[in-house]
């Protein structure tokens, strides 16, 4: 079970790194309201009828690692479906959200693509999140556009019709993920804690096992590169020792720490640091961990806790001040009221990815079809899904650029937010304009 926790980590810690290194960069439709486009609905496409559009989700609801860690994004893009359809649907079409359970296995994965596929017949997929996407290939096959899903693997780096939902200048040519293999990512996580926090010594934790040990080499280079001093830090998963990892950043002078680690890791890492005498300006945890439950989770480590902060280009779901982020509170309040306290990240992009085909499909007015849905999805403007997201599009480029612009929400695990039970609350500037210029570095797809 441990070793699933780690390749779990290791794959989601590609999440983050592709999130600061896509292409992000203004103007998406509002994801609410019917659409009032002219003339009669017709049977234009598979999946849609004059009255109804099917879309399906694939996503590990009875995974190995629990019913949460692979669902979130699911209950998410049922809300927004939910609400969409009681303000009229899409031209006067409602959506019929199909789901299917892929267990978190790449063969269940593909059984589940073609069922959608072949027997549901669906128009499109959205709010996916699939650990293993063995799907893919078949699903790209058939032209089945997957919009704004969970890149936890590398297939939405490599087909051209699934769109990650980070957006991507990728080639997407079915050929090897990224450019020949390789990825991008930008150093603008570890600018904003140099330049808010004042950090400068970045320890970097991570396991003796290669996914774990890719990722912790591309934190440590990004941090190199904005001229931290790294301490790596590698623990055996077998038989792991915190506590001589952390001894020795404390007597480094370590303010800032970052992890390849599952949730099981880094609370014995945050114990150790409570029980040493460590503390740091911040302790970074990845958008996956950007959960209502970080609380609980880490009551053990009070001190560690109220130093932890999560950066992702998505706006802060807590912030209510946005009245888009408003608007998916009350939609999961009203439709999924058994989320409440278990709202996380993941949970928020689904409902955007949601939001994201339904802007696609609003702008065909009356003659929806997959080709029209791919070329809103491949337009040069940027999307930003109301403000939900830091702008982004899937325009190519031939080479990566040296160089990118990218925007951040920075949050902070503040115990007295929320009543006095916790949440994550926004850090310094938002998502609008807390955005910088920074060098692009590659990293192997795998």
């Amino acid at each position: 079970m441990r070793a699933k926790s780690l390749v779990v980590t290791a794959a989601l810690s590609v999440l983050v790194l592709a999130a600061c290194g896509s292409r992000v960069s203004n103007q998406g439709t509002p994801p609410s309201g019917p659409s009032q486009g002219g003339g009669a609905n017709i049977a234009s496409d598979t999946g849609v009828t004059a009255n109804d559009i099917k879309v399906g989700a694939i996503v590990g609801l009875t995974s190995p690692l629990g019913p949460t860690t692979f669902s979130g994004s699911l209950y998410g893009a049922k809300a927004y479906f939910d609400a969409l359809n009681a303000a009229g649907g899409v031209n006067g079409r409602k959506v019929t959200f199909v789901q299917c359970d892929d267990h978190g296995s790449g063969p269940d994965n593909a059984a589940c693509v073609r069922k959608l596929v072949d027997d549901e017949k669906v128009f499109a997929l959205a709010g996916v999140a699939a650990f293993n996407y063995d799907g893919a290939p078949y699903l790209n096959s058939k032209g089945v556009p997957d919009i704004a899903g969970q890149p936890i693997g590398n297939a939405y780096d490599q087909y051209p019709h699934l769109y990650s939902l980070y957006g991507s200048y990728y080639p997407r040519d079915g050929g090897r993920p990224g450019y020949g293999g390789t990825l991008y990512a930008g150093t603008e996580n570890y600018r904003w804690l140099k330049e808010n926090l004042n950090t400068k010594t970045a320890g970097v934790v991570y396991y003796n096992v290669a996914p774990s040990q890719r990722y912790a080499k591309s934190v440590a280079d990004g941090l190199r590169q904005e001229g931290y001093t790294v301490i790596e830090k590698e623990i055996n998963l077998g038989l792991p020792n915190f506590d001589a990892a952390v001894l020795d950043m404390k007597s480094r002078g370590v303010d800032v720490i970052f992890d390849a680690m599952e949730d099981t890791g880094n609370l014995s890492l945050c114990k150790s640091m409570q029980a040493q005498g460590l503390t740091v300006k911040a302790k970074v945890t990845t958008s996956q961990g950007w959960t209502d439950t970080f609380g609980k989770t880490f009551a053990d480590a009070p001190g560690c806790r109220s130093a932890t902060y999560a950066i992702s280009s998505t706006r802060n779901y807590n912030d209510t001040s946005y009245p888009a982020v408003a608007k998916f509170r009350e939609a999961m309040a009203k439709y999924e009221p058994a989320r409440e306290g278990q709202l996380n990240m993941w949970t928020f992009e689904g409902y955007v990815s949601a939001a994201w085909l339904t802007d696609a499909m609003r702008s065909c007015g009356v003659n929806l079809t997959r080709g029209c849905v791919e070329s809103f999805m491949n337009r040069p403007q940027d999307y930003t899904g109301d403000g939900l997201l830091a702008p982004r599009n899937f325009t190519k480029i031939p080479a990566p650029p040296a160089t990118d612009h990218n925007c951040i929400e920075v949050a902070k695990w503040e115990d007295s937010a929320n009543g006095g039970k916790g949440a994550w609350a926004t850090q310094g500037k938002g998502l609008d304009t807390n955005c910088f210029d920074v060098p692009n570095l590659p990293y192997p797809a795998e």
